[in-house]
């Protein structure tokens, strides 16, 4: 689904759950605070520099490294799926305490799958498990965050069970992104272990018990403290009262659910989708090459006019622009803009300075795209049109594979002050299928201006709006920004000339 559907859908999302809410549950609970996240209030966050992995929010995993889930974890799980689906009570057995805070220790400086399955190969799978179960506490906030869980838990306590269905999809909609997509895979694994409790004893009711304390917000208090206890879990004296007894028990039936039924959870039926009544603008569809660019006589024009915006866009520089601060590099600037074309995704531009000519940085970006981009996984170009202008698909990896068809056009002469410019628009091609049956994102806009800024410098400014579908609005207002300035970042690390000798003294 696209953002704007996305968007729609969460909308009616909230209005059924509410409903849900008011109808079944008691008389304390009713006009509980329902409402869409508003990212509006700044918080001031931990200092997270010294660590990568464990203890980190999704959230900055995110922007940090343009992935959901960090690389070790998705090894973690791949590794467990292929070597102990058959051990017996995977994630009930504790692994040995010394072991895990080594294979800790050792996974947080790993940045590649490979890396990680070698070190895994080395490990018991109940360490591996119990590592595994460890992330999801030391989160600091639950992967079903602290509101949510208690919405969960209130499904299961009030709820009559022809409704919680759809409750919880509900419920699982109004999750942030991230959360949404870990907790997506991580249920799709789940269902997998389950479906050999033959050999575990592992069934999905078993799984709920042992991981629902991990993954839903606890207000239970326990006396004895924990040595991997998540730092969200407040500890005191006493005995679970029943609320919270209820509360937990109500915690396993959903988690529990939710392994058995996790692919209808993650699906909109065709009746909620008629309710939605998408338009154009929230579909986003690509149009032909031959029906681009119709106002301007044909997609050359189109062309011409978006290369001339895109040199407006680098004259003016700041007008209409917010910026935000860059976590990953901050020799590169991130601004967005709201465009008012109705479409809910904002603009996005990252600019930086890079050690080397236009046209060098520009056969880098265009020739070069897996130095710059880690997660491509292959491109191909689908058709010649002429010596600059091209159709060209590519296909990029991550918790879904997603894949892309455009018009892509570059021009090195004849414009001001010796740039180059880049032009890459989305357009639909029969001939070219998804590759690897992704999903096809959508690329509404990606410019790149790239001017002379003298000492055989260039300046770079990356323009960018693109729905990779299957996310909110919110996650690109949060999110997106960061994860082109990674990209960008790494074109100008790639230019980087490093000073051989010692200094010398003026």
């Amino acid at each position: 689904m696209s953002a704007g559907q996305l968007h729609i859908l969460r909308k009616l999302a909230l209005v059924i759950l509410t409903g849900y809410m008011e109808r079944y549950c008691p008389t304390h609970r009713s006009g509980w605070n329902w409402e869409l996240p508003k990212f509006i209030k700044k918080i001031k966050m931990p200092d997270y520099k010294d660590k990568k992995v464990f203890g980190v929010p999704l959230l900055l995993v995110l922007q940090r490294t343009g992935q959901t889930m960090p690389i070790v974890i998705r090894a973690a799980f791949r590794w467990l799926q292929v070597r102990a689906l058959d051990q017996i009570g995977l994630f009930r057995k504790s692994g040995v305490k010394s072991r895990i805070i080594k294979l800790k220790s050792e996974v947080e400086q790993l940045d590649s799958t490979a890396l990680c399955m070698e070190v895994y190969d080395t490990q018991q799978a109940y360490d591996v498990a119990d590592m595994l179960k460890q992330y999801f506490r030391d989160l600091p906030e639950s992967l079903l965050t602290t509101k949510m869980s208690e919405t969960f838990a209130a499904i299961f306590q009030h709820l009559p069970k022809d409704v919680r269905l759809e409750a919880v999809q509900s419920a699982v909609l109004l999750l942030p992104d991230e959360n949404r997509e870990i907790l997506y895979a991580l249920l799709e694994f789940l269902t997998l272990v389950a479906a050999n409790a033959e050999q575990n004893q592992m069934t999905a009711n078993n799984l709920a018990v042992c991981l629902a304390p991990s993954l839903f917000h606890s207000s239970i208090s326990t006396g004895a403290a924990s040595v991997s206890a998540s730092p969200r879990r407040r500890k005191g004296a006493g005995v679970p009262d029943d609320k919270e007894l209820q509360e937990a028990k109500a915690s396993h039936e959903c988690l529990s659910f939710m392994i058995e039924n996790y692919k209808q959870i993650f699906t909109a039926s065709k009746e909620k989708i008629s309710k939605c009544n998408f338009g154009y603008m929230e579909e986003s569809k690509p149009v032909p090459l031959e029906a681009l660019g119709m106002q301007f006589h044909n997609w050359r024009g189109y062309l011409y006019e978006c290369t001339k915006a895109t040199i407006k866009e680098g004259r003016e520089k700041t007008r209409g622009w917010f910026t935000i601060s860059s976590q990953n590099d901050s020799n590169v600037d991130i601004a967005y803009k709201k465009v008012g074309d109705g479409h809910p995704l904002r603009l996005w531009r990252c600019t930086t300075e890079v050690e080397g000519p236009p046209k060098e940085v520009l056969d880098y970006i265009i020739k070069q795209r897996a130095s710059w981009d880690s997660n491509l996984l292959e491109s191909q170009t689908v058709k010649k049109l002429d010596e600059s202008t091209e159709i060209f698909q590519y296909a990029i990896d991550g918790q879904f594979t997603t894949d892309f068809c455009v018009l892509r056009s570059w021009q090195t002469t004849n414009l001001p002050r010796g740039a180059c410019v880049i032009v890459e628009t989305s357009i639909d091609d029969s001939k070219a299928k998804p590759m690897f049956g992704a999903i096809r994102g959508v690329v509404l806009a990606s410019r790149y201006l790239i001017e002379p800024c003298g000492s055989g410098r260039s300046r770079v400014m990356h323009l960018t709006r693109v729905d990779v579908k299957g996310r909110t609005p919110e996650w690109y207002n949060k999110s997106y920004g960061q994860i082109c300035s990674l990209y960008l970042s790494k074109i100008r690390l790639a230019f980087k000339h490093v000073a051989e000798g010692p200094e010398s003294k003026v």
